[in-house]
C-alpha cells in the first residue's frame, strides 16, 4: 500500500511563507485527486485544496490567492505552497490522495499531519 508522508511544517511569522510536501513511497499516478486538508485545535477537519490526475485544482475560499497546490507525478510528491499566512492558518495539515480501484470501490489514503504554526 502506498504511504504518504507530510514534511515542510513549521513555527513562522505572520506574513511569512512555507512549502509543504506530501511524499508517497510509490507511484501516485494513478491517484485521480490529491488533496490537502488541515485542522485547527478544536475544530473540525477542512479540505483545503486539491488537485487532479489532469492537473486541475481547487481551493477553500479562505486560501484563494494565497495559497498554490501542485504535483510532481515523476518525484511522487504533492507540493502546497503557502503566502501570506496569517495565524487563522495554523492547523494540522494532512495529506489526502484517493483513486478508484473497482467499479463500485475507491481507496482513500491519509498521512499523518505536519503542523504548521503561525504567530509572532
Amino acid at each position: 500500500q502506498v504511504q504518504l508522508v507530510e514534511s515542510g511544517g513549521a513555527l513562522v511569522q505572520p506574513g511569512g511563507s512555507l512549502r509543504l510536501s506530501c511524499a508517497a513511497s510509490g507511484s501516485i499516478s494513478r491517484f485521480e485527486i490529491m488533496s490537502w486538508y488541515r485542522q485547527a485545535p478544536g475544530k473540525e477537519r477542512e479540505l483545503v485544496a486539491t488537485v487532479t490526475d489532469s492537473g486541475n485544482t481547487n481551493y477553500v475560499d479562505s486560501v484563494k490567492g494565497r495559497f498554490t497546490v501542485s504535483r510532481d507525478n515523476a518525484q511522487n510528491t504533492m507540493y502546497l505552497q503557502m503566502n501570506g499566512l496569517t495565524p487563522e492558518d495554523t492547523a494540522v495539515y494532512y495529506c489526502h490522495a484517493r483513486r478508484q480501484v473497482t467499479v463500485d470501490t475507491a481507496i482513500n489514503q491519509w498521512g499523518e499531519g505536519t503542523l504548521v504554526i503561525v504567530s509572532s
